[in-house]
């Protein structure tokens, strides 16, 4: 029969589980450098952020959505039909007001009220109560004189693109209380 010597016979070994991980340091500075360069390329070249988009790191692109809309609102001005704009523009107001100052400092503002919030908010001074009454008016008129609709729509986009280019400011007592 067949017969082993004992001093032959070896203990079972376990199979080590992964012998690639923990990954050495280098894989690791290797993998920040490389979300580190798509990064960058991200925020560089926008056509990366229209295929890959990253909801994280959008966060604070406000600026950029409105620019892009009040852009497309500023073509379409020539055609469009004024109330649809206006009222387009309106809601574009809020949102930005609402990301400049937070929802409790203008969500709830309404007709003239607004426009005095919007005047007394304007970083560079546009006065939205004298030129903003289209704002208010225009989505329930009736048909007026369409030329002057637009060029009076045109300055509050212009204005309104101007609020988004300015920097957000600290608000002073008299804003805080606003």
């Amino acid at each position: 029969m067949f017969s082993v010597e004992p001093q032959a016979l070896r203990d079972i070994h376990a199979v080590m589980g992964n012998p690639w991980w923990p990954l050495a340091p280098g894989w690791w500075l290797l993998f920040a450098a490389l979300l580190l360069l798509a990064l960058v390329l991200w925020r560089v070249d926008g056509a990366w952020r229209v295929r890959f988009p990253l909801p994280v790191l959008t966060l604070g692109s406000w600026r950029q959505e409105a620019a892009r809309v009040l852009r497309r609102l500023r073509r379409e001005a020539n055609h469009a039909a004024p109330k649809a704009t206006a009222s387009e523009l309106s809601e574009l107001l809020r949102r930005i007001a609402m990301a400049r100052h937070g929802r409790a400092a203008c969500a709830g503002l309404h007709g003239a009220d607004w426009l005095r919030w919007l005047s007394a908010h304007d970083p560079r001074g546009f006065d939205w109560v004298a030129e903003g009454d289209l704002l208010l008016h225009a989505p329930y008129a009736p048909p007026a004189d369409v030329a002057a609709e637009r060029a009076a729509l045109r300055r509050l986009i212009d204005a309104a693109m101007a609020w988004v280019g300015t920097a957000d400011r600290a608000p002073t007592g008299s804003e805080s209380s606003a």
